[in-house]
């Protein structure tokens, strides 16, 4: 693509304006895609958020003429691919906001916020959707990201990055004494974290989860040895540990 002179801030989006480097702002809610072709959900963003144009482009398939650009989410450092007309209208011009950086004792002051709002999801009519972060539907750590973010407090996107974000704090099943509400619960293989639940206090954690495993949206199971929920007995199994949250992400991009 070709280079355009800096964009006055408010200048509505156009495609031929989303150059690399070009940063919008998010008028109405958007949906990214996980690849630059198909209908794969990468995540989602809601009005007010920024976005990066990065550099790559591609044809959607069946139609060489239409495009989808990637682009990078400001706050979370997450990338995604949007078709360029999707953001007609619905995006302007705008500078990258500065990271909000928090401490921990700030952070602890707003858990309280970050616990209510993961318990009036789950009490809102939901499904499991992968990429889900805008609800009603989630998956299970845009869950945990839209819990924190709506106290001000971004994390990483995926569970495995917020496994990697977080302070470690030993769990396993039956002992979870060191757990304090807000932590995060992470659940995988040996190799690699792939599902994340909210404590709730006590070995209790809030995450949404498919029906695969017995569920098929938010819910509430604990670590307990003696839950023989067919939910909770699975995720006990793939229990590799919990985080504890201690700083605001400030958006950089994490690795892979």
């Amino acid at each position: 693509m070709s280079q355009i002179r800096p964009l006055a801030a408010g200048t509505p989006a156009a495609p031929e304006l989303l150059q690399p480097g070009t940063t919008w702002r998010l008028l109405a809610r958007l949906d990214l895609f996980s690849r630059p072709r198909g209908s794969g959900l990468a995540t989602q963003a809601t009005a007010g958020r920024c976005l990066q144009v990065l550099p790559e482009a591609a044809s959607v398939e069946g139609s060489p003429s239409r495009l989808r650009v990637r682009v990078r989410l400001v706050e979370d450092g997450y990338p995604g691919w949007i078709a360029p007309e999707s953001l007609l209208g619905m995006a302007i011009a705008a500078t990258p906001p500065p990271p909000r950086l928090l401490d921990r004792p700030a952070i602890a002051e707003r858990l309280a916020a970050v616990l209510a709002f993961a318990m009036g999801a789950l009490r809102t009519p939901n499904t499991y959707l992968w990429g889900g972060s805008l609800g009603p539907d989630y998956d299970c750590s845009g869950l945990v990201q839209a819990a924190y973010a709506s106290a001000g407090i971004w994390l990483p996107r995926d569970a495995y990055l917020q496994e990697r974000f977080c302070q470690p704090v030993a769990a396993r099943p039956g002992v979870t004494q060191l757990l304090e509400p807000g932590d995060l619960i992470f659940f995988g293989t040996p190799q690699r974290c792939t599902h994340v639940g909210l404590h709730l206090g006590g070995g209790r954690y809030l995450h949404s989860s498919g029906r695969e495993h017995g569920r098929n949206g938010i819910g509430i199971d604990d670590l307990s040895p003696r839950n023989t929920d067919p939910v909770a007995v699975h995720y006990r199994r793939e229990l590799r540990g919990a985080g504890r949250v201690m700083r605001c992400h400030d958006g950089s991009p994490l690795p892979a």
